[in-house]
């Protein structure tokens, strides 16, 4: 009578585990599938943030922990029913086999879960960085073709102000010499009309001609009457 309890329990233990390692194929299945896919699509976009892949596999991690939580219940109840067989024995080997490789896989995935969001935060930080030092150089590069821009400016106001300096001297010069012109012309017309005073003006030139070179001839005889008188 004990042994039929013995084999009912487990009959029924067996079918448990059995089932539960189908459901937790299932998931281990799809839990790899999340951690590769999703590795994948954060490598290439960045429309899905990652706190909601961590979110979505946490889940599933929890649910998977709990089915292998559960099928460990089910595989230490096996072990306390006394095998009747090496066929019992060897199913009983082969459940254990079955729950230490579904956790195996369970943590390779995790592992590899966690090490590809360790990664993805450290590019992460390095990008930010660098973003940072490109905006900043961006800022100085700009900065500096401000203060270029502003010189260039500067510069071209300064030979603005010179070019109207000169148009405005040579202005002034050609007025100038405009009114030398009409002055001259004057003259000319008034020694035209006036012969007399023309003739007066060539008379009085040639008086001070005249009376220079005498003022000259005086001026060296007496130098020289000086310098003979002081050599002897």
């Amino acid at each position: 009578m004990a042994s039929a309890l013995g084999a009912v329990g487990w009959e029924d233990l067996r079918k448990q585990a059995r089932h539960l390692e189908n459901e937790i194929d299932a998931k281990l299945v799809a839990f790899s599938k999340l951690g590769v896919n999703t590795g994948q699509g954060h490598a290439s976009s960045e429309t899905v943030p990652l706190l909601d892949e961590e979110h979505v596999f946490e889940n599933m991690a929890s649910e998977i922990e709990a089915l292998l939580a559960k099928l460990t219940t089910i595989n230490d109840g096996m072990s306390e029913v006394k095998p009747s067989g090496a066929a019992m024995l060897h199913t009983m080997q082969r459940h254990r086999e079955i729950l230490k490789d579904y956790k195996l896989e369970f943590n390779k995935t995790q592992n590899n879960f966690t090490a590809r969001k360790d990664r993805e935060d450290l590019l992460g930080s390095v990008r930010k960085e660098i973003d940072s030092y490109k905006s900043a150089s961006g800022l100085n590069r700009r900065d500096m073709y401000l203060k270029e821009s502003q010189h260039i400016h500067n510069s071209d106001r300064l030979i603005n102000d010179q070019i109207s300096i000169a148009v405005e001297t040579r202005d002034h010069l050609m007025s100038q010499r405009q009114a030398f012109k009409r002055i001259q012309t004057r003259f000319n017309d008034i020694s035209n009309r006036f012969p007399a005073v023309n003739s007066l003006l060539q008379r009085i030139n040639l008086r001070k001609r005249r009376d220079s070179l005498i003022i000259g001839l005086l001026v060296g005889f007496c130098t020289f009457l000086l310098l003979l008188y002081a050599f002897h």
